[in-house]
Order: structure tokens, then C-alpha cells, then sequence
């Protein structure tokens, strides 16, 4: 699966649960909220001050 700023967190995690570490060294330690699984990577970088390109470049390496 590729990943952009329009994937949903919750998507990511089914489709790639490997990924988790890197959301989680990024900064975003709630993967476990039920809100969180619906939420893009771009919103969840907006909230958490991350770039969201670098990480979704990050997720696809």
C-alpha cells in the first residue's frame, strides 16, 4: 500500500501495523484512541507539529 497525507491512521495500521513504530517516534502516541483511527495523517501531523510529507515519505521507504 502507498501512503499520503490522506490516509487514515486507522487504514494505516490495518493494512501496514509494522508502520506503528514510526508514527510513534514521529510523536503521535494515542494510535490507541478510537478518534485517532479516522483521522488522516495530515491532520494527525497538524495537531502533533509534525511534517507531514517527511513522514509520509518515512512510511513509504
Amino acid at each position: 500500500m502507498n501512503f499520503n497525507k490522506d490516509t487514515k491512521i486507522g487504514e494505516l495500521l490495518e493494512a501496514a501495523p509494522e508502520k506503528a513504530e514510526i508514527l510513534i517516534e514521529a510523536g503521535m502516541h494515542c494510535l490507541g484512541c478510537p478518534a485517532s483511527q479516522m483521522e488522516t495523517l495530515e491532520e494527525a501531523c497538524e495537531v502533533h507539529c509534525i511534517d507531514v510529507e517527511q513522514l509520509v515519505e518515512k512510511l513509504n521507504s
